[in-house]
Parts: C-alpha cells; structure tokens; sequence
C-alpha cells in the first residue's frame, strides 16, 4: 500500500474558510514536528479564506491532554472548528497504544458532545522518520489534511442548518 501526499488535493474541491474561526491545540511533546504541523494547517486555513485573527493556536504539554485542550476552545472560545495536532512515536512499551487510544477516543467524544468538528491530526508512527515525512516530508503535511477537514466539516454542519 502507497501512503498519499497529505498535502496533495483539488483546491476547488475546497470551500472557503472566510468568516470561520479555528482553534488549533498543539503538542509540544516532539515539537520539531507539531510545529511543523501547526504551519501546515495554519497556512492552509490561509490559504482559503481564513485571517490570523481568526485562527487561535494554543499548546499542551503531550498529546494526551490534546481532548482537554481542544474542550477548552469548546468552552471557552467561539470557534467553528477545532485541530488537535500531535504526535506519538512508538517505543518499546505500549504507552503508545494508550496514548493513542486515549486521544482517539476523547476526540469522538468531543465531536459529539459539543456537536462540532474536532480533527484528529495526530501522527501516529512507528519511528522519527515516519514523522517527519508526514510533516512536510515526502508525504506532504498531515496538518493540511487536519486544516480541510475542519473546513469542509464546518461546511458541512452549515449546510444543515439552512
């Protein structure tokens, strides 16, 4: 199986981002990549439509208390959508499986409590290299692919509501 770019789509596939407000809540748990996640899907929200002040960037110590952070735009912040980005390298004990789990599962039930996208953009790999090509390696950034996601489930979310 060949992993996509993450960063390769049709553009027009793509509804703007104008007028909609994201939260994004980073790790800083393997900061060399999160950050570079961050970058990607601030610079896609940029890209179609969205405005600086319009994108808040917030950080946790590790990926588990991304679901907490990511609760607390819910809360305390008037966003339309909310990217958790992360990252988790599998070591020799299975910490990372609950770690994992745990962010997975706090992210399901974030999008159906508060009845609002939150995007899973954690990297989940086996290894460094793993990571840095999926965050603006050789496979593209998953933080765009986290970014059109928020906004195509924003768009979506509205659609109903018409």
């Amino acid at each position: 199986m060949t992993t996509k770019n993450l960063s390769q789509y049709d553009i027009s596939s793509v509804p703007a981002a104008t007028g909609m407000r994201v939260g994004i809540v980073v790790s800083e748990w393997n900061f060399e990549i999160t950050s570079r996640l961050a970058g990607g899907a601030v610079e896609t929200l940029k890209r179609h439509g969205a405005t600086s002040e319009n994108i808040i960037v917030k950080y946790v110590p590790g990926s588990f208390e991304l679901p907490l952070g990511a609760q607390y735009f819910a809360e305390f912040e008037n966003v339309d959508a909310v990217i958790l980005l992360g990252c988790v390298i599998k070591g020799e004990t299975p910490h990372f499986d609950y770690i994992c789990q745990g962010v997975s599962t706090g992210t399901t039930t974030l999008n159906l409590k508060y009845n609002k996208p939150f995007i899973f953009g954690v990297l989940t790999t086996n290894n460094l290299q793993q990571a840095k090509d999926r965050a603006g390696g050789k496979y593209g950034n998953k933080g765009d692919e986290a970014a059109i996601a928020a906004i195509k489930m924003t768009h979506l979310k509205h659609s109903f509501s018409k």
